[in-house]
């Protein structure tokens, strides 16, 4: 065989191999598989987190695999999650915000890879009672999962976060008895969270739960109020596919769930 053949042949095998790796890519990365990409990953129930369930279940590395997006807490309670643009932040009790090493865990988390597939611009200011009843009117469906993110000058941003609890763990509203306030004024920064229908209720948390992070990423927490602008633009990343991971061991295993606990959570929110 003469040498302009087997480069030929060479040069064949090589463009192969280029073709299958290319595909390979397409397959694992999720362009035809979908990987999560319309999925909301979701560790622990709400009710769960409410009864004291806060001891960590999966570590941040983990979660990273997952969503890029989304919110959360910690490790006995300690602080709020903020997952952007595939980085962590813990927004802690003493108003700082720390990016979060991946061995640390979380008892409660959701994420998502965000991408925007619709999204609302407001005509008014809006407070987050007007916020929820405005947008809630202009949603495809009520019986779907969001992803939700706005980007914006905040005229108020009201956000608490909780110090890390002790064992024997209290309930989640006892806990945020001893929560941290903080209100700006005019700030800039990110709103992240989920909106989830009626029908989830007690696995999450019924229509908005919403945390927030400055754009210099110094202030965050989960949001208590606020106040959205005129002309602001609502992002919404519908997540028809839901993965629920649950804990094989400690208090979840014992805990009662069967309360209906909502009466609660409302006070725990806002």
């Amino acid at each position: 065989m003469n040498l302009p053949k087997i480069l030929a042949m060479i040069g064949l095998v090589i463009l192969l191999l280029l073709v299958g790796l290319f595909v390979s890519g397409l397959l694992t990365g999720g362009v035809f598989c979908g990987e999560e990409k319309d999925t909301l990953y979701q560790v622990s129930t709400i009710d769960a987190l409410q009864q004291g369930v806060f001891d960590g279940i999966q570590p941040i590395g983990e979660i990273k695999q997952h969503g890029d997006f989304g919110i959360g807490t910690f490790n006995a309670l300690d602080g709020e999650m903020i997952v952007l643009e595939g980085i962590v932040y813990q927004a802690a009790s003493d108003g700082s915000v720390v990016i979060v090493p991946d061995t640390i865990t979380t008892p409660y988390t959701t994420v998502t890879f965000y991408h925007d597939d619709f999204s609302l611009t407001t005509e008014e200011a809006l407070n987050f009672s007007t916020f929820s009843n405005m947008t809630g009117a202009y949603l495809p469906t009520d019986n779907m999962v969001y992803a939700v993110r706005i980007h914006g000058i905040f005229p108020v941003m009201k956000v608490r976060s909780v110090p890390p609890q002790e064992k024997p763990y209290p309930t989640l509203s006892e806990a945020v008895g001893n929560q941290s306030v903080f209100e700006y004024t005019d700030i800039s920064g990110w709103v992240v969270g989920t909106f989830t229908p009626a029908f989830l209720e007690g696995i999450n948390i019924d229509g908005y739960h919403l945390h927030f992070i400055s754009d210099d990423r110094q202030k965050g927490g989960h949001i208590l109020d606020f106040t959205v602008p005129a002309g602001a633009v609502i992002g919404y990343d519908i997540t028809p596919d839901f993965t629920l991971v649950l804990p094989t061991s400690g208090d979840f295993t014992t805990v009662d769930l069967s309360e209906d606990l909502s009466g609660q959570l409302i006070g725990v929110e806002h």
